[in-house]
């Protein structure tokens, strides 16, 4: 019999005051009970329309079925059939915007807990089953992977499949791309994300790490090794600043550095050595999840006061609102409709304040969204002693510049066809590299498209 429940089943977190310090994560997970319970509210329509709104198409009415009968293990494989990052999707995917904004269950209270029944079954599967090594029949034919984020691990799992030797060259020395550098730990736990790693090395995915393609190796040198195709999901790790006096001060990051020395370098724990800014005021420029994760972070090594300083209103913020919720609970302050317009120094070239300016929301731009307006006059200064940039990011144009024939757009992103594939015979991209920071789903979606693709390039040609 269907829940009727309007709500979700309430998911477990720690308590705010007790989670804002401390790195472990902050949602809990459903207890067996919670997920049944939850799992009964899917109504299982005829038409589906939650798998139309998931880019990798999980047979999502199919797994919560099995959900609701206790075979956790057979919902596990239903979604891994089309997902292979279950354990993180759960965790990090904007499931609000894309399968649980299509549930039925939506139109007259919230939408089923997709992500979190997900989660569950991820986390049920990983400690109660013992991998085993699938038994593969491999092809004879070899596939480069470049960046191992979520569209390369993607891309990589799907051919491994079908019987392609992959290798993945990654950049950094461990594996996960965006997903051990970006996200921080109480979000997603680093642990889990190798363990995703693990299952795609039993389909016989080889990665290499410490490997950065352009200088180490370049494309062309990867065909000339017997690669007969490469994929490019290197992300878009280079960091933008707004050019405002100041930026080069001592106490000044981007986010992707200040996240990758804390998440990846282990900065949040005294048993590494890794360079950080101990903060006791900190200003976060932007409003999206990266800004959020940054700012959280921030509070949790110390800082005493954190605040998000964005030029739109909060309603214009493109941060998940379970995110901004979380971010308030946790003591993290909003300075909404504020400009930067200058960082401050002291005499000994540290940051010492930012100096921003108010702004009022004026015509719809070109993104649909209000365009903020400065209003004449209202400078005013935060003390701060640390400033971190989240402001958006670009691909490295490391692989383009030394690759031949591959077309770009003004941005840097890598120009694909609707296959994923790009202007250079053989080499296809997707992910970050292609369309700009975006999600984790969206990502994998491409890496899947592009495998299919792929894999008919090779057999095509024999």
């Amino acid at each position: 019999m269907a829940n009727t429940s309007k709500t979700k089943v309430p998911m477990p977190e720690q308590k705010p005051d007790v989670r804002n310090t401390n790195f472990d994560e902050v949602a809990l997970g459903y207890t067996e009970e919670m997920a049944k319970e939850e799992a009964t509210r899917c109504l299982n329509c005829p038409t589906h329309p939650c798998v139309s709104g998931c880019p990798v198409n999980v047979r999502i009415p199919d797994f919560i079925a099995k959900v609701v009968a206790g075979d956790f293990e057979a919902a596990y494989q239903i979604i891994t059939a089309t997902n292979c990052l279950p354990a993180v999707c759960g965790r990090v995917c904007t499931q609000e915007s894309q399968c649980e904004s299509k549930c039925v269950r939506g139109k007259a209270g919230e939408s089923v807990g997709i992500g979190r029944l997900e989660r569950f079954v991820a986390d049920y599967h990983m400690a109660h089953v013992k991998e085993s090594v699938p038994e593969i029949k491999t092809n004879g034919h070899r596939v480069a992977v470049i960046g191992s984020g979520p569209s390369g691990l993607t891309c990589a799992g799907d051919l491994a499949r079908l019987g392609y030797k992959v290798t993945i060259f990654e950049a950094f020395h461990k594996a996960g791309g965006v997903l051990v550098y970006g996200i921080p730990e109480f979000r997603l736990p680093k642990a889990i994300v190798q363990k995703e790693v693990d299952r795609l090395e039993t389909l016989g995915v080889e990665v290499r790490t410490n490997f950065v393609i352009g200088k180490t190796l370049t494309v062309d040198e990867l065909f000339s090794e017997g690669y007969e195709a490469i994929f490019i999901g290197s992300g878009a790790g280079l960091p933008s600043f707004m050019g405002i006096e100041g930026e080069s001060l001592i106490g000044v990051y981007s986010a992707n550095e200040y996240l990758t020395r804390v998440n990846l370098m282990k900065a949040y724990s005294d048993k590494y050595d890794t360079p950080i800014r101990k903060s006791r005021s900190v200003a976060v420029v932007g409003g999206g999840n990266v800004a959020m994760d940054a700012a959280r972070t921030a509070k949790r090594l110390g800082a005493e006061k954190v605040y998000i300083v964005y030029r739109r209103s909060e309603a214009e913020m493109p941060a998940r609102a379970e995110e901004v919720h979380h971010a308030k609970e946790e003591g993290i302050e909003f300075m909404c409709l504020n400009n930067p317009v200058k960082i401050l120094g002291s005499e000994n070239g540290e940051v010492r304040a930012i100096e921003v300016i108010s702004m009022e929301l004026g015509e719809p731009d070109a993104s649909g969204r209000r365009k903020p307006v400065a209003v004449a006059g209202s400078e005013h200064e935060i003390e701060v002693d640390t400033v971190i940039m989240s402001i958006g990011t670009s691909p490295n144009p490391l692989i383009r510049s030394t690759t031949e024939g591959l077309d770009a757009t003004s941005r840097g992103c890598l120009v694909t066809d609707e296959n994923m594939a790009t202007s250079r015979p053989g080499v296809y991209a997707g992910g970050d590299a292609v369309t700009g920071a975006a999600t984790v789903i969206l990502a994998m979606g491409a890496g899947k498209k592009a495998a299919a693709a792929i894999d008919k390039y090779i057999q095509e040609k024999g």
